[in-house]
């Protein structure tokens, strides 16, 4: 078994006069190749969890691996090159500098590595091919869709083949259409090309594309289902288990079905 992430009874606390448990105890990998949701209300924990995976925040206790490295362990300069090539990020604002082109924001990770010219504008093509921007990666955000913007933000992500994908909310500010096209994406890239993607998502349409859910309820590993050979039926699961979650999934969001 090949795992490329692994937490051992991470917890984590914001000290102050009142001492507050974001996690508590968490447990779980991801083997190499998976596609891993997290879900669970405001405030149960999710978006702590990613932080400290992407090493933007740090555990109060416990150890995080990834591809058998623990980051934490790392000196600053070490840490910021983990950071910039073990892993990849998408966010829901896109994250894109609006001044830059589409194929040079998605080039920022090689340029910043000393890639060749060469070997980038290879990697810029093979890329642009794959996630089907190559007509626009001469464009800027504002002359492009937010589905292509997004689109732009995953092949950044991934150009340089991190071992581990992270994505917060990456359907967020996208309309149906664009959300059903990034997520064929998402799923394509990790049964293609063994991309391996952990995804914090409210949307349980966007979440019934993993291949397993977990769910977290203050601070603490909820429940975790994993999904079959249809999504339909993982869907339904997702939803069921929201229902007991309760929290801030609404009636528009339960009462939604996959295309």
């Amino acid at each position: 078994m090949n795992e490329i992430l692994n937490l051992n009874n991470v917890s984590k606390i914001y000290e102050g006069k009142v001492p507050t448990i974001a996690l508590n105890n968490i447990n779980f990998f991801m083997e190499k190749g998976s596609f891993v949701g997290i879900m669970g209300p405001s405030g149960s924990g999710k978006t702590t969890l990613l932080n400290i995976i992407s090493t933007i925040d740090y555990p109060s206790s416990g150890e995080i691996f990834v591809n058998n490295k623990n980051p934490y362990k790392l000196s600053y300069k070490n840490l910021s090159l983990f950071r910039r090539r073990e892993l990849g990020f998408v966010f829901q604002d896109f994250n894109l500098i609006s001044t830059l082109t589409l194929g040079e924001n998605i080039l920022l990770p090689l340029i910043l590595d000393g890639y060749s010219i060469k070997e980038m504008e290879k990697k810029l093509i093979e890329i642009s091919q794959k996630l089907n921007i190559e007509d626009i990666l001469h464009k800027k955000t504002f002359e492009v869709s937010g589905g292509q913007i997004q689109r732009a933000a995953i092949a950044r992500a991934i150009i340089h083949s991190p071992s581990l994908l992270l994505a917060d909310e990456p359907t967020g500010n996208l309309d149906s259409k664009s959300t059903k096209d990034v997520m064929e994406l998402f799923e394509s890239l990790n049964k293609k090309d063994n991309v391996t993607t952990l995804m914090v998502t409210h949307n349980p349409i966007t979440a019934s594309y993993c291949n397993r859910v977990i769910f977290i309820k203050d601070g603490e590993l909820f429940n975790e289902i994993h999904r079959g050979e249809s999504r339909h039926k993982f869907y339904q699961q997702i939803i069921d288990v929201l229902s007991f979650l309760g929290g801030d999934y609404n009636n528009d969001f339960l009462s939604i079905r996959p295309n």
